[in-house]
């Protein structure tokens, strides 16, 4: 098998978020040709969840080399780095409030972090509402077939795939599949906060607060636009909302079990899962089997939480960057594809090993009673 140049290759990201979208952004700046296909039939198709801190030494290093770092800090709030912990009771047990000049781990929509990866793309990269079926075996030269649930198929000299927890492309090289970890999120959503909530803007800050009880607990985080996103925490089955007779849709029937199951809670910690502008946001976490590791195949190869989905403890976004700027910079200095890849592997797949066996259990951590 004869691997290709990468600039003369024909790279396919599969996955428009940060990690695919940031991989794009940093080829196309060294000259190699790429495309990213998409499962979403446009942009704006659905929404793209809540804030994210993108750190110095992953996020950020990322996008220094796609060119992006000054218009990130740009639209990147500082403020959000401030942190609350919280009782039960809502009474005030740490705090953390960033330094003037503080820029560690600023926050950022991830629509915006999205809508300023896309903008630097150039015109036509993005193909939308392509969803993967199935990447085939490696051709003799090392090539694969994507094949879209729409019937159409694309040949290729590597899949990169980019495509999140329940990834279609990491098929092709493990038969690991995600977890449920035990703890599930749903999510709230406050809008314009300062005149319709503000007892509860108040209690948040710029940034995080949190609390919890051993059993559950409230993540409540600031984003921009005057919106704040409530994670409300619990150990319970996957499937707790049907098994309790419930439907997603049902808010009215959520919000009462909720204020059963938070009863003795203070008013002003109530207000998180009472008060929200709309339904819930069904989202157990799950997470891959620790280690995930594959032995390297041609053609193909992972980034991301399609690579090492971990519990969201701040590290996901950030490495799926980290990946894709590896990745990018790796095919942009090697003879070949698959020179580059089995460079880049040799290097993520120990670092997100090591990572996820810190974060093993990790979502446990999240419903951790903290005490004065």
């Amino acid at each position: 098998m004869e691997s290709p140049a990468p600039a003369a290759a024909r790279i396919s990201i599969i996955g428009a978020g940060p990690g695919g979208l940031t991989c794009a952004r940093i080829l196309q700046r060294h000259g190699i040709p790429v495309t990213v296909h998409d499962r979403d039939p446009h942009p704006r198709a659905r929404d793209q969840g809540g804030t994210l801190d993108l750190h110095a030494d992953d996020g950020q290093l990322a996008l220094r080399e796609a060119g992006l770092l000054d218009a990130f800090f740009g639209l990147a709030r500082p403020e959000g780095q401030e942190m609350r912990q919280l009782d039960p009771a809502g009474h005030l047990l740490a705090h953390h409030v960033p330094a003037e000049g503080e820029l560690f781990k600023p926050e950022i929509d991830r629509g915006q972090l999205r809508d300023l990866l896309l903008g630097s793309l150039e015109p036509g990269t993005v193909r939308w509402g392509h969803t993967v079926e199935k990447v085939s075996e490696a051709a003799a030269d090392g090539s694969r077939r994507i094949r879209f649930a729409d019937g159409t198929t694309v040949e290729t000299d590597l899949v990169i795939g980019a495509d999140g927890a329940f990834s279609r492309v990491r098929a092709a090289v493990s038969s690991a599949v995600p977890l449920y970890t035990g703890i599930s999120f749903l999510e709230a959503w406050f809008q314009d906060v300062e005149q319709a909530h503000p007892e509860l803007s108040a209690l948040v800050g710029q940034g995080g607060a949190a609390a919890a009880d051993g059993e559950r607990g409230l993540f409540a985080q600031r984003n921009s636009g005057d919106h704040i996103r409530v994670y409300i925490i619990q150990r319970l089955p996957a499937d707790w909302i049907a098994a309790n007779g419930l439907s997603v849709g049902d808010t009215a029937g959520i919000r009462a079990w909720l204020l059963d199951a938070f009863a003795g809670w203070a008013p002003s910690m109530m207000r998180m899962i009472s008060e929200n502008d709309g339904p819930y946001v069904d989202r157990p976490l799950y997470a891959l089997p620790v280690p995930h590791r594959w032995e390297h195949a041609p053609g193909v190869t992972l980034l991301g939480d399609a690579a090492h989905l971990m519990p969201p403890l701040g590290v996901g976004a950030n490495l799926a960057m980290l990946d894709a700027c590896e990745l990018a910079l790796a095919l942009a200095g090697a003879a070949t594809v698959d020179e580059a890849v089995r460079r880049y592997e040799s290097v993520m797949v120990p670092r997100s090993e090591g990572m996820a066996r810190m974060l093993e259990g990790g979502a446990e951590g999240l419903i951790e009673r903290h005490e004065r």
